[in-house]
């Protein structure tokens, strides 16, 4: 029987696991556009009571999530500030300008992280009229395009302090925001008072098959129901997938420290390789590396396909590894045989 296809390209690709199954199959449901599915009520209730918050609502993706808090809280023709590299930015396309009619301010940030002072001084006049008003900070905790990287929660509230004394928003796509938060030993429920609104993906390191949960005021939330009603997102007995949300922030949380200790173990691997010019620090479940220009990108993928393995090209010579939930301690040293078995071209 051959081996089983080991598929780093994201923490996406997972599959609910039996006990996930068994939650979504037992789910009580009912239609959540009126209001009355029973499990997405209590999924929204339970995830914004964990992060401090008054409450949440469920929707298909993170990228609405996302779109829809930047919609809340923004009008046409003001601006958003985020790093260059931030996802709200560089993967929902263009959808700040095409949901919110707002423009981007774009900040250098450190692996994905900006500080205080950058957002400070990114701010507008909002007396000059040939400037777009500043109305949202946006800052995405952990990193993709950093590998992964984790905010400290002395940035956050430096950066809330800001966008409070300037009457700003501040808004977090917490994609993988558990990851952050396993990493960094930092507490859920401290978040709800520096950030109005907070992504949190459920279909990335918690495994669930679909879904993200805004979280916000009861306000923001209310307004957001429009607009997700507006972009098409609302479900009817959306309850079997809030199921698996649920099951998720029961059991899939703490476990994350397996998929960032593999993830570790691989950067340490690829760090010793000769046909690696540089590793990314791993802080979480994100591996990205540059191949050195000796190897093409493509060969080097090409070799792991040929071994069972699969991944991201990142860019020109940068490769995206992912850990996850399906991703075990047998199929990690397979993959360390594999890098151990590429060869340069001469």
């Amino acid at each position: 029987m051959p081996e089983p296809i080991i598929d780093l390209r994201s923490d996406t690709v997972t599959r609910p696991t039996p006990a996930m199954l068994d939650a979504m199959f037992h789910a009580r449901v009912g239609d959540d556009v009126y209001g009355e599915d029973p499990t997405v009520r209590e999924l929204e209730e339970t995830a914004a009571a964990r992060f401090g918050l008054e409450a949440g609502l469920f929707c298909p993706s993170g990228t609405m999530t996302n779109q829809i808090a930047i919609k809340a809280q923004t009008e046409p023709m003001t601006e958003v500030i985020c790093d260059q590299t931030a996802h709200i930015y560089l993967w929902e396309v263009g959808g700040i300008a095409f949901n919110s009619g707002a423009s981007v301010a774009l900040l250098p940030g450190d692996r994905g992280r900006i500080t205080a002072a950058q957002v400070e001084a990114a701010i507008r006049d909002k007396n000059n009229i040939h400037y777009p008003p500043t109305r949202l900070v946006c800052l995405e905790n952990t990193s993709n395009r950093g590998g992964g990287s984790c905010y400290s929660l002395e940035s956050i509230e430096q950066i809330a302090e800001v966008t409070r004394r300037h009457g700003l928003k501040l808004h977090l796509d917490g994609a993988r925001v558990f990851n952050a938060l396993v990493a960094t030993g930092q507490k859920a429920e401290d978040y709800g008072q520096y950030f109005d609104s907070i992504s949190v993906c459920l279909s990335k390191g918690l495994g669930t098959p679909v879904g993200s949960v805004l979280l916000g005021s009861k306000e923001l939330i209310q307004k957001s129901k429009r607009i997700r009603k507006a972009m098409g997102g609302g479900m009817r007995q959306a309850g079997y997938l809030a199921a698996a949300g649920l099951y998720a922030l029961e059991h899939n949380v703490d476990r994350l420290a397996d998929d960032h200790r593999r993830a570790q173990q691989l950067s340490a691997t690829l760090a010793a390789q000769p046909y690696v010019a540089k590793v990314l620090p791993a802080e979480t479940n994100l591996v990205i590396f540059r191949l050195a220009d000796e190897l093409p990108e493509t060969a080097f993928l090409q070799h792991l396909e040929e071994q069972g393995i699969r991944a991201s090209s990142f860019g020109p010579q940068m490769i995206r590894f992912v850990t996850h939930l399906d991703f075990d301690d047998a199929m990690l040293q397979r993959v360390e045989a594999a890098l151990a078995s590429v060869s340069v071209p001469a």
